[in-house]
């Protein structure tokens, strides 16, 4: 595919900030983030929909952790060039944007990781509990295919956590590409990971993670903390595997801290002559 093929939103000025969804969803998943940046109008927000996800068309050839990689590090020369940005990334796009951060290096200010994949399948260690609440009545009256769903990404299943799950989630679930989901699902995980191959990158991080999430959970997140020396950590309980979705007011205010600590970071590179790698 060419890199024009994938779609984007772009609004706002400022120090671009790229948004990366999960796993067959789309941007809308991380539409609840615009509160952290409602006072903060120094942002240019990029939200990418995935190739083979939302308006994006699948790439060229199989889809894998490597090729969407590639494809999102292509966007990102065009759509950013020489400048300094931050990058975040929501599951699956958790683990896109630590490559896209080994990839560009200090041109990257930082990176906000809410519930990032580190492992899967069974190498996973997933928490014991990850339904606190459930409406068995107002379930029953859902479809099948989509009260599954919801009961695997969120924590508190009643009508106020289904009307989040229905304007952030679903639609973006809907539209997905079935088979490229099915390829990228065969080749989920990067050879390597991100950090492998590149020193410690001492850029503005955050890591969100909660522990009712059944899809990534918490203990293996943290391991992320001896790479970025200056990375933030937060364990939110009551949310399950979208606390920007169902812990909005938390997530968001983490994030906008992550947020004015970029301004310093930016102010440093600035006064310091930050110079960006070659492409």
């Amino acid at each position: 595919m060419t890199i024009s093929e994938i779609w984007h939103t772009d609004s706002g000025q400022g120090t671009p900030v790229v948004l990366i969804h999960g796993y067959t969803v789309d941007h809308r998943v991380l539409l609840p983030l615009e509160a952290a940046f409602a006072e903060r109008p120094g942002f240019r927000r990029i939200y990418l929909d995935l190739p083979g996800h939302g308006n994006s068309p699948r790439v060229a050839g199989a889809t894998s952790a490597n090729t969407v990689v590639e494809a999102v590090i292509d966007n990102i020369r065009r759509l950013v060039g020489d400048q300094r940005f931050a990058v975040v990334g929501q599951s699956f796009g958790g683990q896109i944007a630590r490559a896209v951060t080994a990839a560009f290096g200090e041109q990257v200010l930082g990176m906000a990781l809410l519930v990032p994949v580190v492992r899967w399948g069974d190498d996973r260690t997933l928490p014991g509990v990850t339904t606190l609440s459930r409406d068995d009545d107002f379930l029953a009256g859902l479809p099948s295919d989509e009260r599954e769903l919801f009961a695997l990404v969120m924590a508190h299943l009643d009508e106020t956590r289904w009307k989040q799950f229905r304007e952030y989630i679903l639609p973006g679930w809907h539209v997905h590409d079935r088979a490229a989901a099915a390829e990228l699902e065969a080749a989920f995980l990067l050879p390597e990971s991100p950090e492998s191959a590149v020193a410690p990158h001492r850029g503005r991080h955050l890591v969100v993670t909660t522990r009712r999430d059944a899809l990534v959970g918490w203990r293996d997140q943290l391991a992320l903390l001896d790479h970025y020396p200056r990375m933030t950590a937060a364990i939110l309980d009551d949310a399950g595997h979208n606390p920007q979705v169902e812990a909005p007011r938390a997530t968001a205010a983490l994030v906008a801290e992550w947020l004015d600590a970029l301004d310093d970071e930016e102010s440093a590179g600035a006064s310091t002559g930050f110079e960006p790698a070659a492409t």
